[in-house]
């Protein structure tokens, strides 16, 4: 695997063996832009350039080496991120390029136990990925110290912004160190992003990416409502229909790639998975066999198939829908290649509908319906293909050596029998129908979207603002799924996608605490008059957003006593 390119950015001999562990080939336009600048000059960064063009590794890598262990239990580095989700998923990839290392390398957002992440923090962390509002939790506390913090980001500095951060983050900012690098990084260039520089940034570089063409031309896209039940009696018949399927599988997690490739090497499929667990040996053995074709099918995770490049692939098979439009396109992208068409298949449970419609909207592609294989439609096909191959074999005359034993048995029986015979003994398990289990069909929610009661308003300090920022806090929801909101005088109503309501909901009614917030589906799509609904108890406790900092709070109520003992962040 060539990383030259990678060591000419200036990256030690330590990060180049990492990014080979990974799996990385050549560096992204903005990697390639980025890195140079942070290793070998003392400017800031204002970066431009969408989601899933490798930025985590642009600002990462040079930070990486940058900073060492000193002993302290100070930060060095800062990584401001919108989203739970976001922070999670940096933390996971910086950690990965780390090596040997020691640096502490840290996720800290809401919904997750402050108490654990004090002790954390307290312990020594070198560098810490949150969200502004938890980190601004720490700053009231003092459980966080940026006096001496050397570098802070700001990734995804547009969609912070969007979910009304911004007073979190500018005071975040007055509290690090004021000799600091500061990078910030947005798929767009809006005047308030600009205005954010000029006021906390020194003397700073712009750097624009080309946006990536979100299409695959060369890539027939189909997609199949199943049920989850059904996902591996779906792809058995897609492979099955194919005379030679060669194909890549993708897969959420590595339990998952574990799981699916158990289930098909069962089913007698030549199948092996790829992920994160897998040594360096392994990999490149996996790869090795998949690129030779001594497997057919190949199981991956989105972080292990990246560097992943095999020519002439039949099938890209989305067996858990991707998390964004930029992740769709780079995996069907590795189908069609080199002037051939390629075939890629999505599929999607009942709650997915409406998120596979954003995926196709911001790649500006078409993905089709289509129904599952019949197993009749199966058996129809192969018997076929049986045919044409049993007419080819006879005009290569590659069957010579079998003339006389066919002759002998012609003496005793009629022609048509003996081969029918012959055909149900080599061909009775792949030609029977019921190797094929029965699927399902499936009740897609075209529309996709739920309508929550909140039992909060106005007069528990919550307006349109406050409220979708406590539903970002405590979930990985993002601001902008979050529609229609309406705050009333003691309750609020709000549209989200059907997937980020069981989200909600979950995240709400799990809390522990003296009062909970009640979150629960509306009755129907229309806000029915305040007065028809319930009214919550009033009580004295504080309003949210004056709670004093350093006691132990949230949406849910003022824990007390044993309660807040136990109460979970």
């Amino acid at each position: 695997m060539n990383l030259e390119k990678f060591k000419d950015l200036g990256l030690s001999e330590d990060i180049l063996k990492e990014l080979k562990k990974k799996g990385f080939e050549e560096p992204t336009e903005i990697q390639e832009k980025i890195i140079p600048i942070l290793l070998k000059e003392d400017v800031d960064i204002v970066g431009q350039a969408q989601t899933g063009t490798g930025k985590t590794a642009a600002f990462g890598l040079p930070i990486l080496e940058r900073i060492n262990y000193n002993g302290t239990k100070k930060v060095q580095a800062l990584i401001l991120v919108p989203t739970r989700e976001l922070a999670i998923q940096v933390s996971e990839e910086l950690n990965s390029f780390k090596g040997k290392k020691k640096l502490q390398i840290i996720p800290v957002y809401g919904g997750q136990s402050i108490i654990d992440q004090i002790r954390k923090l307290n312990s020594g962390v070198d560098i810490v990925v949150g969200t502004p509002g938890r980190i601004n939790d720490h700053i009231k506390r003092r459980s966080i110290d940026l006096a001496d913090v050397s570098y802070v980001v700001l990734d995804e500095a547009d969609e912070m912004l969007n979910m009304g951060f911004i007073d979190e983050v500018e005071e975040i900012l007055r509290k690090t160190n004021p000799n600091r690098k500061t990078l910030l990084f947005s798929a767009t260039m809006h005047d308030s992003i600009l205005k954010i520089a000029k006021k906390h940034m020194k003397e700073f570089k712009t750097v624009i990416t080309k946006n990536i063409q979100l299409t695959a031309e060369l890539t027939d896209q189909i997609y199949f409502e199943v049920a989850n039940s059904d996902k591996v009696e779906s792809l058995s018949r897609i492979i099955d229909m194919e005379i030679d399927f060669y194909g890549l599988v993708f897969c959420r997690t590595k339990v998952a790639v574990d799981e699916l490739v158990n289930k098909l090497v069962d089913r007698g499929y030549s199948a092996e998975g790829i992920h994160g667990d897998l040594s360096q040996h392994q990999r490149e053995r996996t790869l090795d066999k998949f690129k030779k074709r001594r497997t057919s099918i190949l199981v991956a995770t989105d972080v292990a198939a990246r560097g992943i490049d095999v020519n002439n692939l039949s099938h890209v098979i989305n067996y858990s829908l991707p998390q964004d439009p930029e992740a769709y396109v780079h995996r069907i992208g590795r189908t069609g290649r080199a002037g051939k068409k390629g075939i890629a298949i999505t599929f999607i449970s009942p709650d997915e509908y409406r998120k596979l419609m954003f995926i196709q909207k911001i790649a500006k592609t078409t993905i089709r319906k289509e129904k599952i294989p019949g197993a009749s439609d199966i058996i129809k096909i192969k018997k076929s293909r049986i045919q044409a191959e049993v007419l080819k074999i006879i005009e290569e005359k590659t069957h010579t050596e079998y003339l006389k034993t066919a002759e002998t048995i012609l003496k005793e029986s009629d022609p048509v029998e003996v081969l029918a015979a012959i055909l149900k003994y080599s061909f009775q398990d792949q030609l029977n129908e019921k190797q094929y289990k029965n699927i399902n069909e499936v009740s897609v929610d075209r529309k996709g979207t739920s309508r929550l009661f909140v039992s909060l308003g106005r007069k528990d300090g919550i307006s349109t603002r406050s409220l979708i920022k406590m539903i970002t806090n405590e979930t990985t929801v993002r601001a902008g799924s979050i529609e229609d909101v309406k705050v009333m005088e003691s309750f609020s109503f709000l549209t989200v996608p059907f997937e980020d309501a069981e989200l909600i909901l979950k995240s709400f009614n799990n809390k522990e605490g003296e009062r909970k917030t009640i979150v629960q589906r509306a009755n129907d799509s229309k806000d029915k008059p305040e007065r028809d609904r319930p009214r919550r108890e009033t009580s004295d406790r504080p309003r949210p957003d004056r709670e004093k900092p350093g006691k132990d709070r949230g949406f849910s109520g003022k824990p007390s006593g044993e309660t807040r003992r136990k109460k979970k962040y």
